[in-house]
């Protein structure tokens, strides 16, 4: 079939979707984990005299060596619906006798939704490396910039000093919280989903709740409490989570983006020839990394909400809201490890401008510091008088291209109280940082404290 998606073209979908990635969620590997799923089952009902150990054993032996004949299945597929019984039909037909017992007690759900429980498995690790990556990269900058100072800036405009360290130490803390998060979330999703028909395992009378246990035993995942396929707040939690990972993402790619432009010039994405070129201009180098990450953000985001839909399953078994899950979970996964390796390639190598950020913190002649000015003022005069009062020096600053301390100089009120060498301290910005630098060395402590062996 040819790619109908960008995030599965050969010239677009390597942005996307890292091949570990692809390897997982892949047609053929999610086929695997249902065969897998289904020898599981095999084995584990040989174990409790559900069916005959030599049944068990054929089974296995089938599933290792056996090829399917793709067109038929894929043909049949389309006719049933779903893959489970065109698969189960041929891998009985080659496992002969011993297939007679193939897929015994289960129904197309409980192999389908124990395969996906599988692959997310496999798709956790990888976002957790990846993760675990980023946040490597972002611990080293946060250390090296812990004193650089920078123009802090709200509604994009200067508000007060910071360090480039403060801003990746605060990018570092969620990805940090998001880390904690998938944690939580493993025991209450990497569970096995094997309840039968209505979910009650009522075709295997009293040995139903020892089997599924021994499934989820040969398979290496817990065992839920109850059935779970009709109620799915699980996957659903994976997938906002995703979306929480790359929604802070897109916020460092958005904060970096614009750090690029060439009026800021404070940062850049690292420089490999040709990457961000334009086909005409050839001065440009656009911030390609940021730009995918903050596309697969949205694209998760959607993912999210779709999930959220999928949770209203009607009854025992749903008619459609499972097979939105079909296209979320792989693809946001998918998405997912994609922004952390561009996150990880983009941090890692990120040039850092100190010289152009200490420009563009003086660029408002000590404007961007009024606040230091004004409380150290106040506990003499007021709050409100001495705001007022340095309100007015602002403006004139503004109006005349005279710098803040040069202003105030004049402003008897002001400089009389505070003095003249107090006033210079107090219009540097790089005097009041706060408690910046302190904040850094906590985020960076926690990094240090929760790392992995």
């Amino acid at each position: 079939m040819n790619p109908l998606s960008f995030v599965d073209s050969p010239f677009s979908g390597a942005g996307f979707v890292p091949v570990d990635m692809r390897a997982i969620f892949g047609s053929e590997a999610y086929l695997r984990r249902c065969v897998e799923v289904e020898v599981a089952l095999a084995l584990a009902e040989a174990g409790l005299g559900i069916i005959p150990d030599a049944a068990a054993k054929g089974i296995a032996a089938t599933a290792e060596t056996y090829r399917f004949d793709m067109d038929r299945l894929i043909r049949e597929t389309d006719i049933v619906g779903y893959p489970i019984l065109p698969m189960v039909e041929q891998l009985a037909d080659a496992a002969g006798e011993a297939g007679r017992h193939l897929h015994w007690g289960a129904t197309t759900q409980d192999i389908m939704d124990t395969a996906t429980v599988l692959q997310v498995r496999d798709a956790i690790d990888v976002i957790e490396r990846r993760l675990e990556e980023t946040i490597e990269a972002l611990w080293v900058l946060a250390k090296l910039h812990r004193d650089t100072p920078m123009a802090g800036r709200t509604h994009l405009q200067h508000a007060l000093p910071i360090t480039f360290g403060y801003k990746a130490a605060v990018w570092l803390s969620a990805l940090q919280r998001h880390r904690e998060r998938i944690d939580q979330m493993k025991p209450r999703i990497l569970v096995v989903e094997f309840s039968g028909a209505s979910g009650t395992l009522a075709s295997l009378d009293d040995k139903g709740l020892q089997l599924q246990a021994a499934v989820a035993t040969e398979l290496g995942l817990g065992v839920p409490t109850i059935t779970w396929h009709s109620c799915r707040d699980g996957l659903a939690e994976a997938v906002q989570i995703l979306a929480l990972i790359t929604g802070s993402l897109a916020k460092i790619a958005v904060d970096v983006s614009i750090m690029m432009t060439t009026e800021i010039g404070e940062v850049a994405e690292p420089f490999v020839r040709h990457r961000g070129a334009s086909s005409t201009m050839p001065q440009k180098r656009n911030p390609i990394s940021c730009e995918l990450i903050i596309a697969a953000a949205k694209m998760v985001r959607q993912h999210a909400g779709l999930m959220l839909d999928a949770m209203a399953h009607d009854f025992e078994r749903a008619t459609g809201p499972w097979h939105l899950e079909w296209a979320a979970v792989p693809e946001s996964f998918a998405l997912t490890a994609g922004a952390l390796a561009q996150a990880s390639f983009m941090l890692t190598g990120l040039e850092v401008h100190p010289d152009r950020m200490r420009e563009n913190l003086a660029a408002s002649r000590g404007l961007i510091v009024a606040e230091a000015v004004m409380m150290a003022l106040a506990p003499i005069t007021g709050r409100q008088t001495a705001h007022d009062l340095v309100y007015v020096g602002c403006r004139k600053a503004a109006d005349t291209g005279k710098s803040l301390f040069e202003v105030l100089a004049t402003v008897k009120d002001v400089a009389t109280p505070l003095g003249l060498e107090r006033l210079e301290e107090l219009t540097d910005p790089k005097n009041y940082l706060g408690v910046a630098r302190k904040m850094v060395d906590r985020v960076l402590a926690d990094r240090l404290t929760a790392a992995r062996p």
